[in-house]
This record gives structure tokens, C-alpha cells and sequence, in this order.
């Protein structure tokens, strides 16, 4: 084996994972011994842990709380503030010109990942407004809507499948099924090859978090890549044969005579799987936890089913599947009277945002007849709301209804486990009697 290759093969992987992953979870971790609230939230929420007191504290330290890194804030009118300022931009690490900029430079590498230009989720203007905006055309509402009697019909073959004499993982056999069968649809993914793209949802779905283990890290990578690859002989097939699917419309997208480049198409591509999985999953399981142990919401249910919608918000809003998103002040700013700094990072806690008592009466209550749930900010604001949120929405109304009227004596069993993630929040796995 050459130098070079045995580069590719072990030392830039290594050096990525390095500089991505260890140095980070190894700064927050020394952060969070110390007291500070940027480590301490991001450590303790790989621990699963009820963070409502330190949302708390966030919240009495102002508007912006200082930190070594930057500032955090748990208020919901400054989370609100500072996604929709463009001041702000989405944060990729940046290394300068130093050695960590030289490594990173060195051991990059061309496969397409969500979190890595050019997906939607890390570019700005004027490439984003470009890009969102032949995007956006293909996400409307009506092909939301368009999506919703297939939704309901997978939803129903999937709880057909499952025996209601027989404890089951929800996670494994009903939540991570039914997200990863709508992308397969919204791609145009034929049947034989569903398989392919659960099992790519599943290990690609961590690519969004932070401070993975190296395992973890190079199961990732070596995922992306597989998906790279299928992708690219995927497009091919549907740019001989176009299906009724949103990727079929975006391939053919044009705003000003101008498409989505290669590239761009298998970001956005990578971007519905990783995120629309994951965060899906994460719904589901959060909602089937909550409802079943608030059984008096439930109640109200079964009595109210017009109310199915504002249940979905209320679940998102009280557990969201997205704890925190960060920003980096390009240029020296003032919010709030607080002056921030050009090149400090800000973490906007959304979960915190949605359990402000200044916008939401009772913020601890799980309430289905809320009547502002639908004011958190789970999916973000600003430029960079998800492009997901009503697909989200119109998943979790159909996931969640279906199953509780299909098994109403559904309830958990001994065993639920919550992900050790620290951005997203939800189930590894949900054991649960259905009869």
C-alpha cells in the first residue's frame, strides 16, 4: 500500500474525526467541568438528563449568557432574534490559517455530507436564496398534502405488520419505518431498494451531531459514502426515466434557466434523508412516550381528534427532536443591548425557547389544547427553517393518531432507552405492549 492511499485509507479520516469530533467533545467536556453552560449543555445532554433546571439558569443569567466560547440563550424572542439576523450564519468550524486549518484543508474529502457546503443546512446568500428558492418549489404545501394519503397508507401496512400479542421496540418496527418509507417515496426510490436506504437513514442519521465516538464517526463516513455512490447512479435513473417524486421535479427545477448542480441535488438528497429520518423518528417516539405517559392528553384525544394537529406541536414543542443550533457572529453586533463579537459562537437552546413562561403559560405542562404550541421554534426561523416542517407535521399528526386508534391499550414497557446524542433528542429504543 502507497503513502498516499494509506493516507486516504487511516490518517485523514483519523485527523477529520480528530479535528470534528475529539477536539470539540474535548474542549465542551474541560467547559462543562468547569461550570460553563455551552459545555455543561451539550455534555449533559448526551446523558439523556432532564435539562429544564439548566434551561433555567441559562434564562437567569439575560438575554445572552456569556460563556468562554460565545453566548447561549434560552430566551425564545432572542433565539428567535438571532436565526433571523444576518449577522448570524450557520457555523461550520472554521481553523484559519494555522496547522488545525492546514489539516483540515489536507484531510478533507469530496463526499457529500449534510453538514458540509453545499447543503442547504450550512450555505449562505446569495448561493442559498438560489438554491432555497428551486428547492422551496418543489416542498410546497400542496405536495405535502400530496403525500398525505400515501403517508396514512404506510402508516396503516406498518401497524398491520405488527401482533398485538407481542411486546415490540416501536423505535425498530413502526417509528423508524415510516419516515424512512416517506424519503424513499419523495426520492423515488424503487421498492427493491428500500432496504438499502433504511439501513443508510439509520447510520447516516448521526452525521448531524457532535463529538462522535470514532466508531460511530467511521460508520458515518463510510455511509455517506455508500449513499454517494447510490445516489449518483439513482439520479442517473431518474433523469432517464422521471417518476412522480419531489427529486424527479427538483432534477428538472430551473430558476432563470439555472438548476441544481450535481453536487447540490445530492446535498439536498442527503439532506432529506439524514435529517427527515432522524428528527422524524425522533417525533414519533417522543410523542407515543409523552401521550402514553400523560394518559388524561390522550384522553382528550379520543374525545377532541380535531386537536390531533396542535398535539403534534405541543410534542414538539415540549421534547423537541433538535436540542440546540449554533450561529457564528460574522461581524461585531449588538442584541439585546449585549455587544457579541465577530467570530464568537452563539448556541440558541430551541428547547429552552419552548419552555420560556414568557410565551408559553405553564411552560412545564404537556398540553394538547395549548392554544400558541404552534409558537416553539423546533424547526429553527429565519432563512434556515426547516424546509421539512410541514412534511414533519403532517408525518407526526398520521404516525401518532394511527397508532394510539389502532392499539388504545398501547403502553410502555420497562427498558426505554433516550439516545446518548447531544443534538438530537428521542429514543434508541421504545419496548411497548400493544394490547
Amino acid at each position: 500500500m502507497s503513502g498516499s492511499t494509506l493516507a486516504e485509507e487511516h490518517v485523514k479520516p483519523a485527523v477529520r474525526w480528530g479535528i470534528g469530533h475529539a477536539l470539540p467533545r474535548a474542549v465542551l467536556r474541560l467547559a462543562a467541568r468547569r461550570g460553563d453552560l455551552q459545555g455543561r449543555i451539550t455534555v449533559e445532554a448526551s446523558t439523556g438528563a432532564d435539562l429544564t433546571g439548566l434551561f433555567d439558569e441559562i434564562r437567569r443569567r439575560g438575554p445572552l449568557a456569556a460563556t468562554k466560547i460565545g453566548h447561549t440563550t434560552t430566551r425564545h424572542a432572542i433565539v428567535k432574534e438571532v436565526l433571523t439576523n444576518d449577522a448570524f450564519v450557520t457555523t461550520r468550524p472554521r481553523f484559519g490559517a494555522g496547522i488545525l486549518g492546514k489539516l483540515a484543508a489536507w484531510s478533507a474529502t469530496d463526499v457529500t455530507h449534510p453538514v458540509q457546503p453545499p447543503s442547504l443546512l450550512v450555505v449562505e446568500p446569495p448561493a442559498h436564496t438560489r438554491y432555497r428558492k428551486l428547492v422551496t418549489r418543489v416542498f410546497t404545501a400542496r405536495a405535502v398534502e400530496q403525500l398525505r394519503e400515501r403517508t396514512q397508507a404506510i402508516a396503516d401496512e406498518l401497524l398491520d405488520g405488527l401482533d398485538p400479542a407481542n411486546p415490540v421496540d416501536l423505535i425498530e418496527t413502526y417509528c423508524g419505518l415510516l419516515p424512512v418509507t416517506v424519503i424513499s417515496e419523495i426520492l423515488g426510490v424503487p421498492s427493491q431498494e428500500r432496504a438499502t436506504v433504511l439501513a443508510l437513514g439509520a447510520a447516516a442519521a448521526p452525521s448531524l451531531d457532535l463529538g462522535l465516538p470514532w466508531r460511530v464517526f467511521r460508520s458515518v463516513e463510510t455511509t455517506l459514502g455508500t449513499f454517494d455512490a447510490w445516489l449518483s447512479r439513482h439520479l442517473d435513473a431518474l433523469r432517464a426515466n422521471p417518476g412522480d417524486n419531489l427529486l424527479s421535479r427538483l432534477i428538472t427545477a430551473r430558476e432563470d434557466g439555472v438548476g441544481l448542480t450535481e453536487r447540490e441535488l445530492k446535498a439536498t438528497a442527503g439532506l432529506v434523508l439524514a435529517a427527515g429520518f432522524e428528527t422524524t423518528v425522533n417525533l414519533l417516539g417522543n410523542g407515543i412516550a409523552l401521550l402514553t405517559g400523560h394518559p388524561d392528553q390522550l384522553e382528550t384525544l379520543r374525545a377532541r381528534p380535531e386537536l390531533w394537529s396542535n398535539a403534534v406541536d405541543e410534542v414538539l414543542r415540549f421534547d423537541p427532536p433538535v436540542l440546540l443550533t449554533g450561529r457564528m457572529c460574522s461581524r461585531d453586533t449588538t442584541v439585546a443591548g449585549v455587544p457579541v463579537r465577530r467570530g464568537q459562537l452563539v448556541t440558541t437552546v430551541l428547547a429552552g425557547a419552548n419552555r420560556d413562561p414568557e410565551v408559553f403559560e405553564n411552560p412545564l405542562a404537556f398540553d394538547v389544547t395549548r392554544s400558541n404550541a404552534r409558537d416553539h421554534v423546533s424547526f429553527g426561523a429565519g432563512r434556515h427553517y426547516c424546509l421539512g416542517a410541514q412534511l414533519a407535521r403532517m408525518e407526526g399528526e398520521i404516525g401518532l393518531r394511527s397508532i394510539f386508534d389502532r392499539f388504545p391499550d398501547l403502553r410502555p414497557l420497562a427498558g426505554a432507552r433516550r439516545r446518548p446524542t447531544r443534538i438530537l433528542r428521542g429514543f434508541e429504543s421504545l419496548p411497548t405492549r400493544l394490547g
